[in-house]
């Protein structure tokens, strides 16, 4: 599919890009060239191709949320530039 100088025009717009006429010429054949792709794989037959959101058959991989040991407050605290009691004191963000 090739685009049009317009259609590219059009979408450096939408991009909010201001183009010289070698980068119009550029990116418009590497987009037509995208699309064309595009073009070429939406001809494939899928008939018979179960949907999936992955290709690969993982389930959830994290590990469980368990309870571990905890540092000591004095450990926390010991590289903290300022502390107020069991807090951090971190600078005000206006």
């Amino acid at each position: 599919m090739k685009l049009s100088m317009e259609e590219v025009e059009h979408v450096a717009l939408l991009a909010r890009l201001a183009l010289s006429e070698e980068e119009k010429e550029r990116f418009g054949a590497q987009l037509s060239s995208i699309l064309e792709y595009a073009d070429r794989i939406n001809q494939l037959d899928t008939t018979r191709v179960d949907p999936t959101y992955h290709v690969l058959p993982l389930q959830n991989v994290s590990r469980l949320d368990e309870r571990g040991a905890t540092l000591a407050p004095d450990d926390v605290f010991q590289n903290a530039p300022d502390r107020d009691g069991s807090y951090f004191r971190v600078p005000r963000i206006l």
